[in-house]
């Protein structure tokens, strides 16, 4: 018989454990893509949200192995926002037993309690940036650097243990090199005319700092009324996200589109998937993970749609036809075959873009909710 124990994460050894325990668990899972353990370190103990989150780490030990592990989180800008009283978890993952994510769930359900909390709603991140949305439909596949893969057993685990639907988000698969239909062509060339817009340069933005911060915050600004239960990023997770996503942007994959008197427009953002050369590093960049990194990079075969949007004054005009044009258009001469779309929700009627594309279900994610 199994002897489950709960485990509070305070030592840097308990840390490794917890960080390491998904790359046992999904070792001969071939779609499993392994974070690079300085990330998920940096992630757990220095990442800028924790500047205003509270939150704490679990594993379940059997013996002296680790079966499960589970992070609890509360992030009071959120609950400020929306006027909540939410927790969060994350960091989920377990073998297929369901007394072991009893135990995970029921502690985290238990401080969150504590911090006052009436609801837990998971998998999410501390903001929403980070990895979120278990995995329902789609397990085939091999999920972006930026999403989750769990087993399909984790879904029965949570309905069981009493949680609900809170939101999905869908993922697609589109054919990248075919261009854009004639009749986008037209809407392109009329909204460029009109506004007298023209495309800047990533490469350019991305080697000036005070640039880099002004794309943030028209980021921000795009998606905190849109995006279901976007927290907008404060000044040091701006200057984090730079530091992250910056040096993987190029103009070969992506395009900023700018007004008359150089202000930002609207961006779309891709670059080469990086989720083979991660499976190969197995979590560590050295000796040779940095290599398959790089080698990565500078294939374009299948690119992810990280993220596309305008800012609010420009939304509703058509500036989407410019830039869906343009990174079409780069996808067929970088030799772009197939694009991943980044999690969308499913109730936002921008998901409708990719009807204009060949395209098929790639993956769909869920976070659940429960009154506690």
């Amino acid at each position: 018989m199994p002897d489950y124990k709960i485990k509070e994460i305070h030592t840097h050894r308990d840390l490794m454990r917890f960080i390491q325990f998904p790359d046992e668990l999904y070792r001969d899972c071939p779609q499993y893509v392994p974070a690079l353990h300085s990330d998920q370190v940096k992630s757990l103990t220095k990442a800028a949200p924790l500047d205003y989150c509270t939150h704490k780490l679990w594993m379940v030990l059997d013996g002296d192995r680790v079966a499960g592990r589970i992070s609890g989180m509360v992030n009071p800008r959120y609950n400020e926002r929306y006027g909540r009283k939410r927790a969060r978890f994350g960091w989920f993952d377990c073998i297929e037993d369901i007394e072991v994510a009893r135990l995970l769930i029921g502690t985290a359900e238990d401080w969150a309690r504590e911090q006052g909390m009436d609801e837990i709603h998971g998998p999410l991140y501390y903001n929403t940036f980070g990895k979120q949305g278990m995995l329902v439909e789609g397990f085939e596949n091999i999920p972006p650097f930026n999403c989750l893969y769990n087993f399909p057993y984790y879904n029965d685990f949570m309905t069981e243990l009493g949680y609900e639907k809170e939101c999905d988000w869908l993922q697609y698969k589109m054919v990248a090199n075919h261009g854009v239909p004639d009749k986008a062509r037209r809407v392109s060339k009329l909204v460029q005319e009109r506004y007298n817009l023209h495309f800047g340069s990533l490469n350019k933005l991305k080697r000036d700092k005070d640039l880099v911060r002004k794309f943030f915050h028209v980021y921000n600004d795009s998606f905190s009324e849109s995006v279901m239960n976007y927290i907008p990023l404060t000044e040091k997770e701006i200057d984090e996200e730079a530091a992250s996503v910056m040096p993987y942007i190029s103009d070969k994959a992506s395009c900023l589109l700018l007004d008359e008197h150089d202000e930002i427009v609207a961006f779309g953002i891709s670059f080469p998937t990086i989720s083979p050369a991660l499976q190969k590093a197995k979590g560590r960049l050295f000796p040779f993970g940095w290599w398959h990194l790089l080698r990565a990079l500078h294939d374009y075969e299948t690119t992810d749609l990280m993220v596309n949007g305008a800012a609010p004054e420009w939304q509703n005009k058509g500036v989407s036809a410019v830039y869906y044009e343009a990174m079409a258009d780069k996808a067929i001469k970088i030799g772009n075959r197939w694009a991943i779309s980044n999690p969308q929700i499913e109730s936002n009627s921008a998901v409708n873009i990719w009807n204009s594309y060949e395209h098929e279900p790639f993956m769909r994610r869920r976070c659940y909710i429960k009154k506690i």
